[in-house]
């Protein structure tokens, strides 16, 4: 291809980058140097090839990022061709990712687009250090969590300063229906995900002993059949296709069934289609604004041409066109990015193990989905519980039903927790803080005492030695932490 053909291909950028203007950030050089970075050197990681994806692939590559790599495990259907245009219908059950791929590099020339097809967890530390800038695309809040612990794991830090050239700038898009939002991530300086996770509603989740023994909701019923009664009874011989007219007949039919076994009322076919589905409204023109707005984050990021996004992009397109941008402040105790252990207050003296992991599922700034839990007692490590390796889950299932004293924890026990919505450890500092000593009754109160004369009286900051006092109805508060 002709010098004077890349020349004209790429006027309009030379325009941006080739000379200054109000909106320059201050360290911005113009230079045709920014510009062969762009083509030749800046390595763009895009996670998920779905509806943002292909937008940002697209976009990406018409904006000169021609080193640009996309990961995504998943396959094409039926379903994601009215948006999805990357993909036609011979590509269906093939890799997204390879086939997005494949057609931005036959579409547009001297682009090398590399795909992943694969868990975003099966890539290490060195393959994600590679990248000057990695956009989500992503569905999944589990995911978006995951990617931004892998950054912050990256940072380097000497003598406890960041150093700013370690840092991986994360750009983060979603849509839902008419709505969409979008976010620029310094990890170090700015508002992780972390510290925002509270503005993620839970993901809906309905536990098996629920669905199986008492349903209150349809949802409960269509869940029934899909989890228990498809792999039992296997009517068509294959995995459930949520595409597949006659699977979603079926499951409809027996959840209808059981609907009426329970005297559940409410149940419709397009429920059946969503909770199957787990679908996300999708709106392509809503996917095309978030994904253009990623996309001149990037460029900017990359080029120093203007002043980046700060930090977090709002749109509502339901009643008009709406958009507003405010900074997402950073959490002094966020458990990814703070590196200061997140405080968990405990206000019960008959704290089980088990309420506890219930609360690191439950709280909306931790929610966590299968936490595992590992601490020093005596200067030895001790498993806690761990709910995804089987041996270790059957030996430390006793655990659950003990009190965090009788685990051997005390005031400020630091206690170790991996799960899948990171690739880091968390640290959680236990602080013991015992309130309302009248709602504790006697016999509580002799439980408590044992324990603690057990472990010798060392799991709070301060103890109040009190004798007992008949007029309390022998409520006793020498163990026990006034409010704060």
């Amino acid at each position: 291809m002709g010098s004077d053909h890349m020349h004209r291909r790429w006027s309009n950028l030379r325009k941006v980058l080739e000379r200054s203007g109000p909106f320059c950030r201050p360290d911005f050089e113009p230079s045709t140097e920014t510009l062969q970075f762009l083509l030749d050197n800046c390595k763009i990681l895009v996670v998920g090839a779905g509806g943002l994806g292909c937008e940002l692939l697209k976009n990406l590559a018409l904006m000169g990022f021609r080193q640009i790599h996309v990961i995504d495990m998943d396959t094409i259907e039926l379903s994601n061709l009215n948006r999805q245009f990357l993909f036609h219908h011979k590509d269906i059950g093939s890799s997204k990712a390879e086939v997005a791929a494949k057609f931005v590099n036959n579409r547009i020339p001297g682009c090398n687009v590399i795909s992943h097809c694969c868990k975003i967890q099966d890539k290490d530390e060195e393959f994600y250090r590679q990248f000057h800038i990695v956009i989500c695309g992503l569905d999944s809040i589990v995911a978006r969590r995951w990617i931004n612990g892998m950054l912050l794991s990256l940072l380097i830090y000497e003598n406890g300063e960041l150093d700013r050239s370690s840092i991986i700038p994360m750009i983060d898009g979603g849509t839902e229906g008419f709505k969409g939002n979008a976010r620029v991530i310094l990890p170090g300086l700015t508002a992780c995900i972390e510290c925002t996770l509270d503005l993620y509603p839970p993901q809906v989740t309905y536990p098996l002993c629920t669905i199986a023994n008492t349903p209150r909701l349809p949802e409960h019923c269509i869940e029934y059949v899909k989890v228990i009664q498809w792999p039992k009874e296997n009517p068509f011989d294959c995995a459930i296709d949520g595409d597949d007219p006659q699977h979603i007949n079926w499951i409809y039919e027996k959840s209808n069934e059981r609907a009426a076994q329970f005297g559940i009322q409410g149940l419709t076919y397009r429920l059946v289609q969503g909770v199957v589905k787990n679908i996300i409204p999708a709106v392509a023109s809503t996917n095309a604004v978030i994904a253009a707005t990623c996309a001149t984050e990037a460029f900017k990021l990359a080029s120093s041409c203007s002043a980046s996004l700060n930090n977090y992009m709002v749109l509502n397109n339901v009643d008009g066109i709406y958009t507003y941008t405010y900074e997402a402040e950073k959490k002094e105790d966020c458990v990814a990015c703070s590196q200061v252990p997140k405080e968990i207050k405990i206000n019960n003296p008959k704290f089980k193990l088990k309420d506890l992991i219930e609360l690191l599922c439950e709280r909306p700034d931790l929610q966590m989905k299968n936490p595992g839990l590992t601490t020093y007692i005596d200067g030895k490590n001790k498993t806690l519980y761990m709910q995804t390796v089987a041996s270790i889950e059957e030996r430390t299932r006793e655990n659950l039903t003990k009190t965090l004293i009788e685990l051997g924890l005390r005031n400020d026990s630091e206690i170790n927790v991996a799960d899948i919505t990171t690739p880091n450890t968390i640290v959680l500092k236990l602080k013991f803080l015992y309130c309302n000593i009248d709602s504790i009754n006697f016999v509580d109160f002799l439980e408590i005492d044992s324990i603690l004369q057990m472990h010798q009286y060392d799991y709070f900051e301060r103890e109040k030695k009190e004798q007992y006092n008949d007029s309390r109805n022998m409520h006793v508060s020498k163990y026990l932490l006034p409010c704060h």
